[in-house]
């Protein structure tokens, strides 16, 4: 039998890498009056993809271009899916707008406010950026309405968490990063192990596990730790904690954002969406805030209960560690943080 863990999983790029290509060469053919065959863009970690065009329209005052979404070996349900983007002049600085296939915020608890597209705060931030450089290369003014739509985004979206979520009519525009790292649990597992290895073999007393680039910037900032003592646990909780059990330093710190470390804090060590869920009864009954059973996200029940929720999370995810994974004398700490990567709760130490 072959080792799966061995093999090299291929990277795709997300839906907001996608949009933020096409909302270039759009307006590349707006106001330089040509379609280029290609685009690059600059991702937030400075990865510098190419994106070929797969659709190309334009007449006056507009310009569309469609971007098919490559999710490399990741089984992502908008692989394959065609990312487009209509551009036109708009009476004041950038307006994004849904069109066809993409979702409309219903509920309140996401990144986004109601009755906005589903556009992420980061690809919102990519699409200005690329804008700005656009506008400053032909010497217009950023006034730009973008529209992103995905066609059959709706049916897709259907095979989502977003109706539960009361994102409305379609599909998000996600990512963080701007890059899809291909989900094999044994592959990623296997990398969280040697990152453990070799911050053992370099004689790191001190290691953190985070689930997202965020919560990592902020914990690495926070104790002052070396690239190598970063874990990049990502959902997998448990693949880390039980390796170091068997592999231990003399400290742990686990960071991320309020929704998974409360699936921590409920017993959960696989955070993945599709895995676990967050009770929001027994979150609500926790804090004392019946409210909070009626939640749609944890981030909403953070805004329903206030501070006091966050901190009391990161002790229930801190007695969970001590509970678990507590026998090899690992000192643990929690850290729980919001988008904007601030500080929102901590135990430990």
């Amino acid at each position: 039998m072959s080792d799966d863990t061995s093999k090299e999983l291929r990277r795709g790029w997300t839906t907001g890498a996608c949009a933020t290509a096409a909302t270039k060469a759009a307006l590349i053919r707006l106001w330089g009056g040509a379609f280029e065959g290609a685009v690059t863009i600059t991702l937030p970690k400075g990865e510098t993809p190419v994106f070929p065009l797969a659709l190309a329209e334009a007449c006056d005052g507009w310009a569309r271009v469609g971007i098919t979404k490559d999710a490399g070996d990741d089984p992502d349900v908008t692989h394959g899916a065609l990312i487009v983007v209509t551009v036109r002049p708009s009476s004041g600085g950038v307006i994004f707008q849904a069109g066809e296939g993409v979702g409309t915020v219903t509920k309140p608890g996401l990144p986004i406010a109601v009755g906005e597209p589903a556009i992420n705060p980061v690809p919102r931030q990519m699409m200005q950026a690329v804008l700005d450089e656009m506008a400053a290369r032909f010497g217009q003014a950023p006034d730009i309405e973008i529209e992103v739509s995905v066609p059959g985004g709706a049916e897709l979206a259907l095979k989502t968490w977003n109706p539960r979520l009361g994102i409305a009519g379609g599909l998000s525009i996600l990512g963080t990063t701007g890059v899809v790292r291909p989900f094999s649990c044994a592959a990623w597992i296997a990398s969280i192990h040697r990152g453990i290895d070799v911050a053992r073999a370099d004689g790191l007393t001190h290691v953190a596990g985070c689930t997202g680039a965020t919560s990592e910037a902020t914990v690495q900032h926070l104790y002052g730790l070396p690239d190598h003592a970063m874990l990049d646990m990502g959902d997998f909780a448990g693949g880390m904690l039980k390796y170091l059990v068997k592999h231990p330093v003399a400290r742990v710190t686990v960071g991320g954002g309020i929704g998974k470390i409360t699936k921590l804090a409920q017993g959960a060590i696989d955070l993945h969406s599709g895995r676990s869920q967050v009770d929001f009864a027994a979150l609500a009954q926790m804090c004392d805030v019946p409210a909070v059973a009626e939640a749609n996200t944890a981030l909403e029940a953070y805004q329903i209960a206030g501070a006091p929720l966050a901190a009391q999370v990161a002790q229930g995810a801190l007695a969970q560690l001590n509970k678990r994974f507590g026998d090899a004398g690992i000192i643990y700490d929690v850290i729980v943080i919001d988008r904007a990567g601030k500080i929102i709760g901590q135990a430990g130490p």
